[in-house]
């Protein structure tokens, strides 16, 4: 794919790889010139240390996180006493805590928990999440965007069922869906945020395992090779 990094988050909990295959993944990245970023979900801060250490391991400038999990929901003031005595060990350890926009908090929110926390703290800019807020892309761009560190490129789609009522987002291709990836990057170059755009695919599941990882794979060098596209003028501005 041509890709230089590899962003792992809570669908493969790091902390639970056995050593030697972690090592050995480590190792593999390295020998491919492919930098690795670490994401977790949940906040309690002893799991966050956890992977405090395996981001300083494997050198991530981040920690991408998710607030939420299955049994616990906190709100706005317990997140910010939460992670606020966490803070020394981030700046210590030059790693971002990267709060990714998901669903239950509203944009506006997120933003302030994150200003109140400060600057070792900024936003993973998800594209689709905040759908689940009542929030598109617009809405979240304008309110999380001078805040990302990181940013998933999600493409979806937005379509009706077949008996009428009622919508479904699904998955997309990136360039293909209803998301303007250009509109985006170009957004984000004006707020002067020059982060690392992660590939985030909803794949829909198909009728095997083989079948769904086939799609994953196509869908995956088609978004690729749309997003590199895009972002060669970028890169030669650069050089």
């Amino acid at each position: 794919l041509d890709v230089s990094v590899l962003q792992v988050g809570d669908n493969l909990p790091l902390h639970l790889v056995p050593e030697p295959e972690l090592a050995a993944f480590v190792r593999a990245a390295r020998a491919q010139g492919v930098a690795i970023e670490t994401g977790t979900r949940g906040i309690a801060p002893d799991h966050l240390r956890t992977y405090l250490r395996l981001a300083a391991r494997l050198g991530s400038p981040i920690l991408r996180v998710v607030i939420d999990t299955v049994t616990h929901e906190p709100d706005a003031d317990e997140v910010v006493a939460t992670l606020q005595p966490l803070a020394g060990e981030f700046a210590a350890a030059n790693v971002t805590l990267a709060i990714e926009n998901h669903d239950r908090f509203r944009a506006q929110e997120l933003a302030e928990i994150v200003r109140r926390l400060g600057p070792w703290v900024g936003i993973c800019l998800d594209t689709v999440n905040s759908l689940g807020a009542l929030e598109g892309p617009d809405i979240v761009v304008r309110e999380l965007g001078p805040l990302a560190v990181n940013l998933h490129v999600k493409d979806f789609c937005v379509q009706r069922v077949p008996y009428k009522l009622g919508l479904v987002v699904t998955g997309s291709p990136a360039g293909r869906g209803r998301l303007d990836v250009p509109w985006l990057l170009q957004r984000l170059r004006g707020l002067g945020r020059d982060v690392n755009a992660i590939l985030e695919q909803w794949t829909p599941l198909q009728p095997t395992i083989a079948e769904t990882i086939a799609l994953e794979d196509a869908w995956a060098r088609e978004s690729v090779a749309y997003l590199q596209a895009l972002l060669a003028p970028e890169k030669d501005k650069r050089r």
